[in-house]
């Protein structure tokens, strides 16, 4: 070790010099070395009791330490003595409690399973609307460590009676009530036993986690509606009222159910296209009725007198046959085959376009399928069949545009049927007419 010092400080002596070797004796050389191992051992001193005065140190920390595992570890043997001790008396005491409830323990039980479903009950029934305050008193019961007193027991049975008695009676009260606009407007409510609550032509509804009552932003149809004014107005006696005895999820599907409309909105384009081809058809079957009914009014007068009326098809037809009576039988044939077909566009105008609308109506039905299907299968492409709420939309418009399809069709079908015959019919009696002035001119002639 000294020998590398002597030979760090003669490299060290030898870089920092500035003279030239021959000025360098060796006599001061020699000293700058001892000088250098002097102080090295100086140093390696200081050193070495340093180390001896911190191993002295270390000594003492390492028998402090000792010292206090020893002290904790007997503590942590009589806190373990404790323990054991305390754990026997527990058991011991559990015991003797046990034996002195008896079936108070049994009746402890009882109590709060009895709270806690009275509790539940009680946060969802709309007698709440009306009687409040029995939360609390029912969680901390249903909640309780001790066995209750006769004064819990007997306001426990008092709120079960109260409760079953409610459920039974129809009651009116006033009280807050959030529209659906979000006010609130102060109100008189009744409440029909436990199944629901209505007010000024309104069902409502009882929010159990906030113990607001609401107007429910959609009612269900006036056939229900209609019943409530009757039942608030009825003084005594008995009336006709829609009870949801599910309290609540009935009312709440019947609500959801969609409208006429809402399922003619569904049908989308096509179903409006379907309505409005219905509304032609009946519109040309309307017309068609009123015209024919008053042709057929008029030719049976016609019939009726021989005074000839050129207003009506028939009176054309015999108007025909006295200008050209005199003319040959060929010539009158065909003079009245002439007044006929004049009449006839009259009579079937517009038949054929009731026939038609009834045939392309079921086309647009399954047109109106075929694009609700393809919006269905974009949807499954673009977010799968997880959710069948995103495929609704789709398979509703196929379904109306076919029910709105057959709705159309069948109908003007129908009336197709009818206006072709009944103009059928009297295009009939103007053929019949004319053979039969033919017959009479002809027998005439032979006469």
């Amino acid at each position: 070790m000294r020998t590398l010092i002597i030979v760090l400080n003669i490299i060290l002596l030898s870089s920092f010099a500035h003279v030239s070797s021959a000025e360098v004796t060796l006599d001061s050389l020699l000293k700058k070395v001892q000088d250098g191992a002097v102080k090295t051992q100086e140093v390696n001193k200081a050193r070495e009791a340093e180390f001896l005065s911190k191993k002295n140190q270390q000594a003492a920390m390492l028998k402090k330490a000792k010292a206090e595992l020893a002290q904790l570890e007997r503590e942590s043997e009589r806190l373990k003595v404790a323990f054991e001790k305390n754990e026997k008396a527990i058991i011991k005491v559990e015991g003797e409690l046990n034996i002195a409830k008896g079936t108070l323990g049994e009746m402890f039980g009882v109590v709060r399973q009895v709270a806690g479903e009275m509790l539940g009950q009680v946060q969802a029934s709309v007698t709440s609307a009306e009687i409040a305050g029995r939360k609390p008193f029912l969680k901390d019961m249903s909640k309780a460590q001790s066995l209750p007193g006769i004064p819990e027991l007997e306001k426990l049975w008092f709120e079960l009676q109260r409760e079953m008695t409610a459920t039974g009676k129809v009651a009116s009260f006033k009280t807050e009530v959030v529209q659906p606009n979000g006010e609130s407007a102060q109100k008189t409510v009744t409440r029909v036993g436990a199944f629901n609550l209505v007010a000024e032509g309104d069902y409502l509804e009882y929010q159990g986690a906030t113990g607001q009552i609401l107007t429910l932003a959609q009612q269900p149809s006036s056939r229900w509606t209609g019943l409530i004014d009757d039942f608030e107005g009825a003084g005594a006696g008995f009336t006709t009222f829609g009870v949801d005895p599910s309290r609540g999820a009935i009312l709440g599907m019947l609500v959801q159910t969609p409208s006429l409309m809402d399922r003619v909105n569904q049908g989308g384009v096509v179903g409006y296209v379907i309505l409005s081809l219905l509304m032609i058809g009946l519109l040309i079957v309307g017309e068609r009725f009123v015209v024919l009914n008053k042709l057929e009014k008029d030719m049976k007068a016609q019939l009726a007198t021989d005074k000839i009326d050129e207003g009506n098809p028939l009176g054309q037809i015999m108007s025909a046959f006295q200008k050209h009576k005199n003319s040959g039988l060929e010539t009158l044939e065909l003079k009245l085959d002439e007044a006929i077909i004049k009449a006839t566009p009259k009579i079937k105008r517009g038949i054929t376009t009731i026939k038609i609308l009834s045939g392309v109506a079921p086309l647009l039905g399954l047109l109106g399928t075929v694009t609700g299907m393809i919006l269905t299968f974009q949807t499954i492409t673009l977010f799968g069949t997880g959710d069948p709420k995103l495929m609704a939309g789709g398979i509703s418009q196929a379904l109306m545009t076919t029910v709105l399809g057959l709705v159309c069709a069948i109908p003007l079908i129908l009336l197709h049927n009818f206006i072709s015959s009944k103009s059928q019919r009297m295009v009939q009696i103007l053929e019949e007419e004319s053979v039969g002035l033919m017959a009479s001119k002809e027998e005439g002639a032979l006469s």
